[in-house]
C-alpha cells in the first residue's frame, strides 16, 4: 500500500515536471507590464497630492497590489525558475527585492527551508508562520502562551506584522549566514536607503510618506495574507517527521486559491500554491496551466475569498483530529490541565 503510494506520488511530480520550462518573452513582458505601471502609479500618486489625499490612497491602494506583482516575480527568481539563467533571476531578483524590501539572498535561504519542511510538526520555524499543537500549548508557560496568543491576533499579524518584517526580520542577517548573503543584505538595505533619502529630498518627507506607508502597508498585509491562507485552512496537512511526505504536504498541505481573474492576475496565480509547492521550478505564468492539465492536482482544497475567511479563527493544530482549532475550543483542556496542576502541587 505503501509503496503504491510512492509511486503514485512520483509519477504526480513527474506529471508536472513538463511545465518546469521558462520562456523569455513572457517572463520580460511579464516585468514590463508589472514594473512599468507601478512606476507609473507611484508618479501619479505624488501628483494626486495637489488634488486630494484621498485620491493618492486610492491611487496607493491599487499600487500596492503591482508591489505583490513584484513579489511573485522576487520569488519565481528565488528559485530559479522566472529565467533559465541562474545569474539573470540572481540579478532581477535582488533588484526586485530591493523595491521590495526583502533581500533576495536571505529570503531565497529561508524559503527553501520553508519548502523542505513545510507541514512537518518536527521541523517547524523557517520561513512559516508559528503554528503551535494542542498539546504544545496547554503545557506552555503562561507567559508563552500569551506570546503566542498576541501573535497569532490579526491586528498583531496582518496590521504590525508588516513593518516588523520591513524594519526588522528583512534588515537583518542571520548569525549563521555566510558572506555572500550577508553582502546581499547590505546591498539592499543601502539602496533602500539611498533610495528613500533621494525621494524625500526631492519630494518631501510629507509627500513621501502619505504615498509609500499605505503602499507598503496593504502590500505587506495582503502579502501575510495569502502565506497564511494557503497553508492554514480546514483539514490542511500536518505530520510528524516519520510520517511526513514531501507531496502530501505539497497537494495537501497547501490550498488552491481560488481568486477572480483580476486577483488572480494581481497575485502571480500564487493561489495555485499546491502546484508551486510540488514543483518550485514552475514559473508563475505556467502554475494555471500545470494545475488545469494533472488530474490529481483538482483533488487539492480549494478556498474561496469567502471561504478563506474561516482561516481567520484558527489558533492551533490538534493532532487527534488532524484538523485547526481555535482557542475557545480547547479551553476547558486549559481548565482540567489547571485543576490537574493545582492538585499535585496540594499533594505535594
Amino acid at each position: 500500500m505503501l509503496a503504491e503510494q510512492r509511486k503514485k506520488q512520483r509519477e504526480l511530480r513527474k506529471a508536472v515536471k513538463p511545465f518546469e520550462t521558462h520562456e523569455m518573452k513572457t517572463s520580460i513582458f511579464q516585468l514590463i507590464n508589472t514594473l512599468v505601471p507601478f512606476l507609473l502609479l507611484w508618479f501619479l500618486a505624488y501628483k494626486s497630492l495637489a488634488i486630494s489625499p484621498y485620491l493618492t490612497l486610492g491611487i496607493a491602494i491599487i499600487a500596492s497590489g503591482f508591489v505583490i506583482r513584484i513579489f511573485i516575480i522576487f520569488h519565481d527568481c528565488t528559485h530559479y525558475s522566472f529565467f533559465r539563467n541562474n545569474k539573470l533571476n540572481r540579478s532581477v531578483g535582488t533588484v526586485l527585492g530591493i523595491i521590495t524590501h526583502f533581500p533576495f539572498s536571505k529570503w531565497q535561504r529561508e524559503h527553501a527551508i520553508h519548502h523542505a519542511t513545510s507541514s512537518n510538526l518536527d521541523k517547524r520555524g523557517t520561513g512559516d508562520v508559528w503554528v503551535m499543537t494542542v498539546d504544545e500549548y496547554i503545557e506552555a508557560t503562561p507567559f508563552m502562551r500569551l506570546v503566542y496568543r498576541i501573535y497569532r491576533n490579526p491586528i498583531v499579524m496582518f496590521g504590525l506584522g508588516p513593518f516588523y518584517l520591513y524594519l526588522v526580520a528583512n534588515r537583518m542577517n542571520r548569525k549563521d549566514a555566510r558572506l555572500k548573503e550577508r553582502l546581499n543584505t547590505y546591498l539592499t538595505n543601502i539602496s533602500i536607503l539611498l533610495i528613500y533619502t533621494s525621494l524625500i529630498y526631492f519630494l518631501g518627507i510629507q509627500a513621501f510618506l502619505l504615498i509609500q506607508l499605505p503602499i507598503l502597508f496593504i502590500a505587506g498585509s495582503l502579502g501575510i495574507w495569502l502565506f497564511y491562507v494557503q497553508h492554514q485552512f480546514e483539514d490542511s496537512y500536518f505530520e510528524e517527521d516519520s510520517k511526513w511526505s514531501f507531496v502530501k504536504a505539497a497537494v495537501d498541505g497547501s490550498s488552491y486559491y481560488k481568486l477572480p481573474a483580476i486577483f488572480q492576475w494581481i497575485t502571480g496565480n500564487i493561489g495555485y500554491h499546491h502546484v508551486h509547492h510540488l514543483s518550485p521550478n514552475v514559473p508563475n505564468y505556467r502554475l494555471e496551466e500545470a494545475h488545469e492539465n494533472t488530474p490529481p492536482l483538482h483533488q487539492a482544497t480549494t478556498i474561496t475569498l469567502k471561504t478563506s475567511l474561516k482561516s481567520i479563527k484558527f489558533r492551533l493544530f490538534d493532532e487527534n483530529i488532524k484538523d485547526f482549532v481555535t482557542f475557545k475550543d480547547i479551553k476547558h483542556l486549559i481548565k482540567r490541565d489547571n485543576k490537574i496542576k493545582k492538585k499535585s502541587e496540594q499533594v505535594s
